[in-house]
């Protein structure tokens, strides 16, 4: 396994487009990322972590345009992408019909994570839009440094060298369902129900 600087970012790309599983640093906890583009990484991605086959993997992107190529965007979504993102929150959005259903399990939803380093953004700009889900087996407990994923995550090709900022889970908030936050962490439900009501003023 390899340790990849920010200065080997082109490196990391290509291993993505070759369908490699790559541990990276993101604003909340270390997480393993694999291209949606290349059919065989999903499997891949889902035996290292001992992923359920029923449970599908939240997608990072780069920017909103890369969002916008796979889900259905209402204005109150677009609000909290605005207010909230890049940052430590993961929308539960519509997925759009002509994307693949292999990319979320067959589900009519995709959970949807923006970059939040520049050196993300740099990775998913060239390789288009990544699963990202967080480095440990599924079940145990997230990985916190570099040598628990090693321990811990067999079959991955390298990991970005890094710091995380808040070492917890990103909220989640689920668009599809009146924006109620089903997963607790930074950004609160107060958060997301003010952004919303003083924006639509």
């Amino acid at each position: 396994m390899k340790v990849y600087t920010t200065h080997e970012i082109s490196d990391i790309v290509d291993a993505l487009k070759e369908g490699e599983v790559i541990a990276v640093p993101t604003d909340t906890v270390y997480g393993l990322c694999a291209s949606i583009e290349v059919y065989e990484s999903q499997e891949k991605l889902r035996d290292i972590k001992h992923r359920p086959k029923d449970k599908a993997f939240p997608i990072m992107c780069a920017n909103l345009k890369q969002i916008e190529s796979l889900c259905e965007i209402s204005d109150v979504d677009r609000i909290i992408i605005q207010e909230y993102m890049p940052g430590p929150i993961t929308l539960i959005l519509k997925k759009k019909e002509e994307v693949d259903g292999y990319i979320n399990g067959g589900m009519d939803t995709i959970a949807i994570r923006m970059a939040t380093s520049k050196e993300l953004e740099s990775i998913i700009v060239e390789s288009g839009p990544v699963y990202m889900t967080s480095a440990n087996l599924s079940g145990e407990k997230v990985c916190e440094t570099p040598e628990e994923i090693w321990n811990s995550c067999k079959g991955i090709a390298g990991i970005l060298e890094g710091d995380i900022k808040f070492q917890q889970a990103s909220t989640i908030v689920d668009c599809t369902n009146n924006y109620a936050v089903v997963r607790k962490g930074p950004i609160t439900q107060e958060d997301i129900d003010k952004v919303i009501r003083e924006k639509r003023q």
